[in-house]
């Protein structure tokens, strides 16, 4: 009898980029997406973009890929996240503000943490940090070799930052990037002196873009972007305390750009639709989300700074699992329609 198996077509792969959010230390949410997206071989990222620790993702993810592909990239999301959890060398105070650039604008109960936020609300960071000390960015430098970076070519690499004079995005390229366009990325403003970049400042790329997914679109041949959020668009309770007001102010604002793309994807996608636009012209595309769904939500601000390695593994492991979830009920749509209805998200 005759192999039936014998010549079977292997199995269709799928194309996608993927937009990463920042979002303090639960960026290692993003992390286990990541993982997961990269454990289904088949399916292949084409191209990524993040702002603030979703830049730091992409980078590390980039550098990974280039060097061991799927696995080399797994491997080197593991080893930077578990850096960061156990960054032994930073004195207290260093560490107060290694802590501090994961809170995203939130901080925890710790007396230490009130201390500098009261401090931060009459004093800028050209007061309080004179000498401009950046523990992260030389965290960052120890774990990715940006020289490599650049002259490799394993995929597309969209890093998002703000310009402080013209309060508009800039997106820096694989080709160009160094430890400051990251750390522009992700300049929290309240706490570190903005970065510049050829005579520009620069401050978090999540006020203009987060993450930014309009490079992705016209950028790339791909008409899929998956995008990675970890910054709840909504919540059903009213912040009270001081830290809940800043921190829902701050989600507020980084996602604010977001929506704005999401409006002009939608907007774009129903002129399509109706044929008031040319198709020859404008690019119809395909946007996805994996998170958003209450599994973030349900921590608290003060989560935000919580680097220990239980909690970054509970986080990664939710994302794993968000993502897998997503896969088994989305993987046929990719390359053939958006799975998140823009309509609901934008009512």
């Amino acid at each position: 009898m005759a192999d039936r198996t014998a010549g079977a077509a292997a199995p269709a792969r799928k194309k996608t980029n993927v937009a990463l959010q920042g979002g303090g230390s639960h960026g290692a949410y993003s992390w286990g997406v990541l993982d997961a997206l990269l454990e289904e071989e088949r399916l292949d990222i084409g191209a990524i973009s993040g702002a603030s620790a979703g830049a730091m993702n992409a980078v590390v993810f980039a550098e990974g890929f280039a060097r061991g592909g799927r696995d080399g990239a797994r491997q080197k999301l593991h080893d930077f996240w578990l850096s960061i959890s156990q960054e032994g060398s930073l004195s207290p105070i260093q560490r107060q503000w290694f802590d501090l650039f994961f809170g995203d604008f939130s901080f925890s109960a710790s007396p230490a943490f009130q201390w500098l936020d009261g401090l931060a609300n009459y004093a800028s960071p050209y007061d309080l940090n004179p000498l401009n000390l950046n523990p992260l960015r030389d965290h960052l430098i120890k774990m990715v070799d940006f020289e490599f970076l650049r002259r490799s070519n394993p995929l597309k690499l969209f890093i998002a930052a703000t310009n402080v004079h013209t309060g508009k995005g800039a997106i820096f390229q694989r080709d160009i990037l160094t430890a400051d366009h990251v750390m522009a990325s992700a300049c929290l403003p309240r706490l570190f002196q903005a970065v510049e970049i050829d005579g520009v400042p620069y401050w978090d790329g999540g006020f203009a873009g987060n993450p930014p997914l309009w490079p992705l679109f016209y950028e790339t041949d791909c008409n899929d972007a998956i995008i990675v959020q970890i910054n709840a668009i909504e919540r059903a309770t009213t912040p009270r305390t001081s830290r809940d007001i800043v921190d829902r102010v701050a989600e507020i604002s980084f996602n604010s750009a977001l929506l704005a793309e999401l409006r002009a994807v939608h907007f774009v996608t129903r002129l399509l639709d109706q044929g008031a636009l040319d198709p020859a012209r404008y690019k119809r595309v395909n946007v996805h989300r994996i998170g958003g769904d209450g599994k973030l939500e349900a921590f608290g601000a003060a989560t935000k700074v919580d680097t220990s390695w239980p909690f970054l593994k509970i986080l990664r492991d939710l994302g794993r699992e968000s993502a897998k979830q997503w896969l088994e009920r989305n993987f046929e749509a990719i390359g053939v329609r958006g799975t998140l209805d823009l309509a609901a998200a934008l009512a």
